[in-house]
């Protein structure tokens, strides 16, 4: 009986001896493993966020005019008979540049000098008859009446001979319109009619450009206007109006330009406003209807950079996991002032010295714990590039 007792008894107690063991096992496995989960965190790089001075670069579509541009039209009706100038070749003001027949405005010129001696002629003869009047009507000869008669047909000979004297005038600047001569210093364009055509009054001979200096006109957006004047009002020591040119073939024009005028209104359709600047042109290398693109730079003093990689958008806003000292992710939204290369510049929502997640933020949550591994600011931007 002891024996079957022994028996039975000690396979129970080993068997719960086992057991304990086993499970003492079991929780110690399973701590272990939750310490070595809680232990792995996500490596995120993170940058500190700080202020600095940058300089703003913004490019607009520029239409290029010479300072002045007009194109040269026939005043008076004729035959082109010389042709003086060769097309892209500088001129001088008031040299010639073309002849039309002068035939008929010679004989109009020479029927005025008649129409002018005619009426001389007639002036003279009334001042006669007048004198006469005058010596009959002081011996009573004649009524006084016909001293005032006399007066008046003087005073017509005298308007007859103005007016002769203005188609003379007429005839004489019509004579005048056949030598066409330039209006200014510049440079001849296109000639597109040759010797022999017939010219009649507005025809267009040509067109001449003062290529001295050009205009650059360009449209900027009204809320980057508004920006623009802003800054030169309250920063006028870091902000100037001098502009540069990039030229169609990419290459940057060596003389530096200045913003001399605004146009007064906004165009209602595009909701912007033209601006011009002034370049000179002393190599006539820039011509008028080219195009090319104006820069204007603006210094943004103490400037808050963040990295554009570090932003995700939520129904059009703009996010980022700010990281606290302890490692723990906060979303943060932020308003941005403008776009400076691969990096947002900050205007509301973000303070310096606070560190944000640069890269990998749609993998990760809300506070979220993380193994932050910080980034410089200048690595995080040769990385962007």
């Amino acid at each position: 009986m002891n024996s079957f007792l022994r028996r039975s008894f000690l396979p129970s107690f080993a068997l719960t001896a086992v057991a304990a063991l086993l499970s003492s096992g079991l929780s110690g496995c399973s701590a272990k493993a939750e310490k070595d989960t809680a232990e792995v965190l996500v490596e995120v790089p993170v940058v500190t966020l700080k202020t600095s001075n940058q300089t703003l670069h913004r490019d607009y579509v520029a239409d290029i005019q010479a300072a002045r541009n007009v194109e040269v039209r026939a005043q008076v009706a004729g035959f082109l008979e010389h042709i003086y100038v060769e097309e892209g070749k500088p001129v001088k003001k008031g040299q010639l540049l073309f002849r039309l027949n002068a035939s008929a405005y010679q004989n109009r010129l020479a029927q005025a000098h008649a129409a002018v001696a005619s009426a001389q002629a007639q002036a003279a003869a009334v001042r006669v008859e007048r004198d006469r009047v005058r010596l009959l009507v002081g011996k009573n000869v004649i009524a006084k009446s016909e001293s005032a008669l006399s007066d008046s047909k003087v005073n017509d000979a005298d308007a007859q001979i103005a007016a002769a004297r203005a188609g003379e005038a007429a005839a004489r600047l019509s004579l005048s319109y056949t030598l066409v001569r330039a209006p200014f210093d510049g440079v001849i364009d296109r000639i597109p009619l040759k010797v022999g055509s017939v010219v009649e009054e507005g025809t267009l001979l040509t067109t001449i450009s003062d290529l001295s200096a050009v205009f650059a006109y360009f449209d900027v957006a009204e809320g980057s206007y508004m920006n623009y004047t802003k800054a030169r009002r309250e920063h006028p020591e870091l902000h100037s109006d001098s502009v540069r040119l990039t030229l169609a073939n990419g290459e940057v024009y060596p003389l530096t330009g200045h913003i001399e005028t605004a146009e007064s209104e906004f165009n209602p359709n595009t909701g912007s406003i033209a601006l011009r600047a002034r370049f000179a042109n002393p190599d006539r290398l820039l011509k008028h209807g080219a195009s090319g693109k104006v820069r204007l730079t603006d210094q943004l003093p103490a400037a808050l950079l963040l990295p554009q990689k570090a932003v995700f958008e939520i129904q059009d806003q703009n996010f980022v996991y700010v990281v606290d000292q302890a490692g723990m992710t906060h979303t943060r939204s932020f308003v941005p002032q403008t776009r400076l290369g691969d990096f947002y510049v900050v205007k509301d929502g973000l303070k310096p010295g606070e560190r944000v997640v640069y890269e990998g933020a749609p993998e990760l949550h809300d506070q979220q714990k993380i193994n932050a591994k910080t980034v410089l600011m200048d690595t995080a931007a040769i990385a962007a590039q």
